[in-house]
């Protein structure tokens, strides 16, 4: 039995399912860092933020923005190309295959290198450019031949950071026009072709074996440099010693001499006698170095005369030894009867 549909009922369900599918595709939940930019009849309208939004359907649509990744599979890099309508505005990695490059000394070298931006503006992104992520991609390849290109091989191992922040600085600005912050390029590996790996090689013994040899040499000089040092200063002080020894001699015999002529009288005649008597013992010192030297032992024609004098000074005096004892016990009261003794015993022999 058939049952009859009015017209009401069918305009209701006619108005339930236009409903169900406005709300469908009206309805859009953008997530979190992801933002979409809506077209009104062909031109731009807005930018959805994340949320939930609501469009007219069938008006309004998300214009696509078109996206270019490699993917790495074993050593071959393949490049995927998709349409998305969502825009990613987190920072985005473009690890791009390695470019050939040729340096200053003519050196091929090829370089992979790793590029970090951000969509910052996504309305420039889709509008200003028709393959955002292409054109960063060539932006970077050709500034990095740029700025590899004027750099010698040696200063382009040496100087990593410096080439990564002349590609992040020139590519500022031609990126800005895209909406895209460029957050800093990478250069990963630079592959040499293998005569000149070798070579390098061969140079950096050669450099380590020179590094090696003169400080070998700054060694053995400074070594020698603290040893002359060491000797020079060695003879000062001996010399200052030799020199304060010696002072110090030549004040204990002036003082012994003081001594002695004060106990036995400053006369010309004592003065000779207690002379001879010192350089007589200087004499007697003396011989037995020289008899260690030779089988014959040459005494002096004068020493006989110091000898005898030094004879004479005992059988007056006695040694000047005793005679300063003598004076400090007597002082002065006995001084004179000493000297009178010494005079009587040199008259009566």
């Amino acid at each position: 039995m058939d049952l009859p549909i009015s017209p009401g009922l069918l305009i209701s369900l006619i108005v339930v399912i236009i409903g169900i599918l406005i709300i469908s595709k009206g309805l859009v939940i953008v997530r979190q860092s992801e933002v979409m930019v809506i077209e009104r009849l062909g031109s731009f309208h807005r930018v959805l933020e994340s949320g939930i939004n609501i469009i007219i359907p069938f008006i309004e649509q998300p214009r696509a923005i078109t996206m270019l990744r490699y993917r790495k599979m074993g050593e071959e890099y393949t490049a995927i190309t998709t349409d998305e309508t969502r825009i990613d505005r987190r920072e985005t990695v473009m690890d791009f295959p390695g470019q050939p490059v040729v340096t200053t000394d003519n050196v091929t070298v090829r370089i992979n290198g790793a590029l970090y931006y951000q969509i910052i503006d996504p309305k420039r992104a889709v509008y200003e450019v028709e393959n955002m992520s292409q054109a960063v991609e060539v932006l970077a390849k050709t500034t990095l031949r740029s700025v590899v290109g004027k750099m010698e091989l040696d200063k382009l191992f040496e100087s990593r950071a410096e080439v990564n922040n002349e590609i992040q600085a020139a590519m500022e600005e031609p990126a800005s026009k895209w909406g895209v912050k460029i957050s800093r390029v990478e250069v990963q590996d630079i592959a040499m072709p293998e005569e000149v790996e070798s070579a390098m090689r061969l140079q950096m013994a050669a450099e380590r074996k020179r590094r090696a040899t003169v400080t070998e040499a700054e060694g053995e000089k400074s070594a020698a440099i603290a040893m002359a040092q060491g000797q020079r200063e060695s003879a000062i002080l001996n010399a200052q010693g030799d020199k304060e020894s010696a002072i110090l001699r030549a004040q204990g015999e002036q003082e012994s001499i003081k001594l002695v002529l004060s106990a036995i009288g400053a006369s010309e005649e004592n003065k000779r006698t207690v002379v001879g008597y010192l350089l007589g013992q200087s004499y007697i010192k003396v011989l037995p170095t020289m008899a260690k030297d030779g089988e014959r032992v040459f005494v002096p024609y004068e020493s006989s005369a110091l000898l005898g004098s030094m004879g004479m000074f005992r059988e007056m005096a006695g040694s000047p030894e005793d005679t300063v004892s003598h004076h400090l016990k007597s002082r002065s009261g006995q001084e004179s009867g000493l000297r009178s003794g010494i005079l009587g015993g040199a008259s009566s022999s």
